[in-house]
């Protein structure tokens, strides 16, 4: 471990009651979607003391923090970290005493400890501003559940780019937690990540009548069952199994009595894809599936696709630079490579599109448990060992601060 590394390390360690309260104070007032404004307003309070340049909106409550270094540097770089602020719309029954006090919507997604966490790297970064030159900024994201927030925040032009008079970052990180993963480890992968994720809709239209009098009637219940396994059979016979693609049929909707067939059964579902290529191929097979099926019954079949967040790609020099960073403040063991992408989704996606860069993954399962056993993300008992996070803001801080000063190449 460098010097600098050891300062890092223990500065965050110090931080770590403070980094609770912060991430426990959000977790108890959990918001949804663009807009989480007590979120944000609990990140100004805790960094208002520090000298931060903060640009906001207009779309979304996000906000992006400026550090700049003082060494001083005329071809100082910039980087970008990263943490979201939404929660999701689902119960908690995790039984703590700081728990969800909004009925319905809960912390299951552990956005409150990447918010905790980079927040507290806010805090060790500036208190080494004189070492570094450059710029670090703080992305505190709302609406990654879904509602595309880092797009909009780039829109918007709160990273930089053309037209906003400040130049996009050299190098963007984010660190996600996973109860699924052994205590403290960092983990990481080059290229493809997470999935892309799009919606898809299929509603099969034919002509309703009396359950005892089928063929008097063009039924679409049957027609959109044969639909769900036409769809599983193409995914398993005509995609590649080197280029993962996952179809899944979670919803089915039909009828509204045990004796009354329905004018329509409608199909709701997800499509995960870890390329451009095959998410483009999808897009253009399935209607022709779909409705193929339901014409050759003599039946309507409508496919609505909602596309969702691009892959996650990882830029191979920015995970072997994680992995340095990982060795030098915790040690070789701290950094497991994964071998394979996970078929999950993230937005932080939209901003690896635009800036190189890398996510990484943070292991909190608690000391002792078995973390292939434990509750995991998305789920109403979901629990966080709050006592790794510090490293998280450590790392964070570490990623920032070796990068400004060497870069990753």
């Amino acid at each position: 471990m460098s010097s600098q590394s050891a300062i890092l390390v223990a500065h965050a360690a110090s931080l770590i009651d403070r980094i609770i309260a912060l991430r426990r104070s959000i977790h108890a007032e959990p918001e949804i979607g663009l807009q989480t404004p007590k979120t944000r307003d609990k990140i100004r309070d805790a960094l208002a003391h520090l000298p931060l340049d903060w640009q906001e909106g207009p779309s979304t409550t996000g906000l992006v923090a400026t550090l700049r270094g003082r060494a001083g540097s005329q071809e100082s770089r910039r980087v970008l970290l990263r943490g979201d602020t939404d929660a999701l719309p689902m119960p908690e029954e995790t039984g703590l005493d700081f728990a969800s006090t909004i009925p319905g919507v809960m912390h299951a997604c552990g956005h409150d400890t990447h918010v905790a966490m980079l927040v507290g790297a806010a805090e060790i970064l500036a208190a080494q501003a004189d070492s570094f030159a450059g710029e670090v900024r703080f992305m505190f994201q709302p609406g990654e559940e879904g509602y595309h927030g880092a797009r909009f925040m780039l829109d918007d032009g709160l990273l930089g780019g053309v037209g906003t008079g400040r130049s996009l970052p050299d190098a963007a990180f984010a660190l996600h937690i996973m109860p699924n993963a052994p205590h403290g480890v960092i983990g990481g992968r080059a290229g493809a990540l997470l999935a892309a994720a799009d919606q898809l809709q299929i509603t099969v239209t034919g002509r309703g009548g009396h359950a005892s009098m089928p063929h008097q009637t063009m039924d679409p219940v049957p027609i959109a069952c044969e639909i769900v396994a036409a769809l599983q059979t193409m995914v398993a016979r005509r995609f590649s199994v080197f280029d993962p693609v996952v179809v899944t049929i979670a919803k089915i909707e039909a009828g509204t009595a045990h004796n009354v067939i329905p004018d329509t059964a409608r199909l709701t579902g997800t499509m995960r894809t870890l390329s451009a290529a095959n998410r483009a191929r999808l897009k253009r097979e399935i209607p022709v599936l779909a409705q193929g099926i339901a014409g050759a019954h003599g039946l309507n079949a409508e496919v609505e696709i909602l596309e969702g967040f691009p892959v996650t790609l990882c830029d191979p020099g920015a995970v072997d630079f994680g992995e340095r960073v990982a060795g030098d403040l915790f040690g070789e063991a701290a950094f497991q490579r994964l071998a394979d992408p996970i078929m999950g989704a993230e937005d932080f996606a939209y901003v690896l599109e635009k800036i190189p860069g890398a996510m990484f993954f943070l292991g909190v399962a608690h000391e002792g448990v078995d973390w292939q056993q434990c509750c995991g993300i998305h789920s109403t008992r979901m629990m966080v060992d709050e006592s790794v996070m510090p490293r998280g803001a450590a790392y964070l801080a570490g990623l920032a601060t070796q990068f400004l000063a060497r870069g990753w190449k």
